[in-house]
């Protein structure tokens, strides 16, 4: 896989979100392994961040860890302490929370936890971290939404207000976009399909889907340090399917 290593005495700074499995562990291992970046991982599991580490020792760039609940009041400003006030070039917003329920079971909590996760979370770490991504060169933020949040996609029972709080995602990034422009900082959403992880397969159980978190992550890990160059505003799908 083509490196993109800085050329530069520089060493680029990403904080990657919902580190700790799946396609965020896989971006988080990527941007280590394969690109030289200084990492800070975030996730709730302090014993799955720890074996992301051992699992990136060794590699040309350096992965910090930080186990906390971003849904926990304190989370956002914990993870700007931890970032410090240098640069940041790269924040993935990949941090995310699944609940089903059938038509007619939906209460208040559910949708609160899905839009406060989901949707707020980003948005008020994003503009937490204004400062650090508007140095020079300004930073990228790459929100992962799923193909439930994109409009006129297929659409599934049980998912309501996941999706909804997936499409809330996508118009954040483009109000993002719009707050920051003049800073120079780029915000663009990918819209996940199918891809094989613990979150897809509660929600469609037996389900087989065609590409796993590795493949994806390492896309995603191309994408927050080079897809500013191409793309700012703009709601990608990156599907080869959906279930």
């Amino acid at each position: 896989m083509p490196s993109t290593k800085p050329s530069g005495p520089q060493q680029r700074t990403v904080l990657v979100t919902g580190a700790s499995t799946g396609v965020g562990r896989a971006t988080a291992k990527a941007l280590v392994l394969h690109h030289g970046c200084n990492v800070l991982a975030v996730a709730r599991s302090a014993e799955k961040l720890a074996s992301l580490a051992r699992e990136s020792a060794g590699a040309a760039g350096t992965l910090r860890t930080l186990a906390v609940d971003l849904a926990k009041p304190g989370a956002v400003a914990a993870v700007a302490d931890a970032l410090g006030h240098g640069p940041l070039h790269g924040l993935v917003n990949n941090a995310g929370l699944l609940i089903k329920r059938q038509w007619g079971q939906w209460a208040m909590e559910d949708a609160e936890q899905l839009f406060r996760l989901n949707a707020t979370v980003p948005m008020l770490l994003t503009q937490a971290l204004t400062a650090q991504l508007g140095a020079d060169p300004p930073g990228h933020v790459v929100n992962i939404s799923s193909m439930g949040g994109f409009q006129g996609s297929v659409k599934f029972p049980g998912l309501a207000a996941y999706s909804a709080s997936k499409a809330a995602l996508v118009n954040f990034t483009e109000c993002m976009a719009e707050e920051l422009k003049d800073r120079g900082v780029r915000c663009n959403c990918i819209c996940l399909g199918a891809v094989d992880t613990d979150m897809l397969r509660a929600a469609f159980p037996g389900y087989a889907a065609p590409v796993g978190p590795v493949e994806v992550g390492e896309y995603l890990a191309r994408f927050v340090l080079e897809g500013h160059a191409f793309f700012n505003g703009k709601v990608l799908p990156l599907a080869v399917s959906t279930p």
